[in-house]
C-alpha cells in the first residue's frame, strides 16, 4: 500500500481477508519535499519487516491522490512499476478517501493543495457524497451548511480550522487501513487492474516555456 498524496510518505504491508484487514508494517515519513527520496527504501523496510518477500504480494494498492504534481508521481509512479514488475495487479483509491472514510458521521476531508487551496471531500460514515474538488478555504466556508458536515480530518482542515470552524477529528494523512479496507473487494475478487490515473485537479505549476520573441534589426 502506497501513498505520496501528502506530504506524509506512506508504505504498507496489509493482510486482507474477508471482513479484516491487518497491518503487517507501517512506514508513515513527513516531508513535502523528499518524496522520490524516502518511497523506495521505505517499501523495502515495510517488506523486509513484514517478512513477506516481493514475490508473494498479491495486488499493490496505491492512493491516486488528488494531492501535487510531483509527490503525487512518485507515488503512482513507483506502484505501477513495482506491479508491472511482479506481474500483479494495481488497484487505485481516491487518497481523500483514506482519511474520510476512518471518521464515522458526518466529516470533511481536507488536504492542503498549497496556493492556499485545499483538496477536500466529503463523507457520510465513510461513504463520499461530495467531491474531491480543490478550493479556497473561504470558499469551502460557505459550502459548509449544503454539505452538512460536522466535523473535518486531515492536515487541511487542521491548517484552516480558524476559518472552517469545525472540530478537527481523525487522521492528518491517509490511513494506510482504511485505503487498503476500500481496495479489498477488488483485491480478494481478483478485479482486473486499474489505470492508476493522477487525480490533480489542476495543472502543475510548471509550464512549458513560450516561444523566444523574434528580434529584429532596429
Amino acid at each position: 500500500m502506497l501513498d505520496t498524496a501528502t506530504p506524509a510518505v506512506t508504505a504498507a504491508v496489509v493482510r486482507l481477508g474477508p471482513g479484516a484487514v491487518e497491518a503487517l508494517s507501517v512506514r508513515v515519513a513527513a516531508d513535502p519535499r523528499r518524496h522520490g527520496e524516502l518511497l523506495a527504501p521505505q517499501v523495502a523496510t515495510v517488506l523486509a519487516e513484514s517478512g513477506v518477500p516481493a514475490g508473494s504480494l498479491a495486488a499493490v494498492v496505491a492512493g491516486v491522490g488528488p494531492g501535487p504534481f510531483t509527490g503525487l508521481r512518485v507515488g503512482l509512479v513507483t506502484a505501477a512499476a513495482l506491479a508491472d514488475a511482479l506481474g500483479i495487479p494495481a488497484y487505485g483509491v481516491c487518497s481523500l478517501d483514506g482519511i474520510g472514510a476512518a471518521v464515522p458521521g458526518r466529516v470533511l476531508a481536507a488536504t492542503d493543495a498549497r496556493r492556499r487551496e485545499v483538496y477536500w471531500a466529503a463523507y457520510a460514515d465513510g461513504r463520499r457524497v461530495a467531491g474531491p474538488e480543490v478550493s479556497r478555504p473561504t470558499d469551502l466556508a460557505a459550502l459548509l451548511a449544503e454539505l452538512g458536515v460536522t466535523a473535518a480530518a486531515g492536515a487541511g482542515a487542521r491548517q484552516y480550522a480558524d476559518v472552517l470552524g469545525l472540530p478537527v477529528t481523525g487522521p492528518d494523512a491517509p490511513d494506510p487501513l482504511a485505503l487498503a479496507s476500500l481496495a479489498a473487494p477488488r483485491v480478494l475478487a481478483g478485479a482486473p487492474a486499474d489505470p492508476l490515473t493522477p487525480l490533480y485537479l489542476r495543472r502543475p505549476d510548471a509550464v512549458e516555456p513560450g516561444r523566444p520573441k523574434a528580434v529584429t534589426p532596429a
